[in-house]
């Protein structure tokens, strides 16, 4: 009985170096992100045509409704916890709900200017 000598395997693929490049990338993605909290609720920004885009700074969320919020502090806390805040000379960006009547903004200003606030940035998204 005659055997035919055995087929000769290819030698596997080296993976160990693919590996490392995606451990390399997954932290270099991990660290060069930037973490910022998650909005305390759901705002969609009126469209603006052109403009910068504002700096980082204070953000107080105002819903459709008109509920506020600022850092941890929702409700009636919100002007007492923007009146403490640590950079009072900064501006203080208001991310308001496109469906927001533009009347209770206006009424959220003097009292944001009765506590000190004399700069605010309504942020806006871009026009599509």
């Amino acid at each position: 009985m005659q055997f035919s000598a055995p087929r000769r395997r290819r030698a596997p693929e080296p993976i160990v170096p693919m590996i490392n490049v995606v451990f390399l990338l997954l932290i270099f993605f991990l660290m060069s992100a930037q973490i910022a909290p998650p909005a305390p609720f759901e705002v969609t920004l009126p469209d603006a045509a052109g403009g910068d885009r504002a700096a980082p700074a204070d953000t107080l969320h105002m819903d459709a409704e008109g509920r506020l919020a600022f850092n941890e502090a929702r409700g009636d806390a919100v002007l007492d916890a923007l009146a403490a805040r640590a950079a009072a000379d900064a501006p203080l960006q208001i991310r308001a709900d496109a469906r927001l009547e533009a009347r209770a903004l206006a009424r959220l200003l003097p009292q944001l200017a009765a506590r000190g606030i004399a700069e605010v940035e309504i942020l806006t998204g871009a026009a599509r």
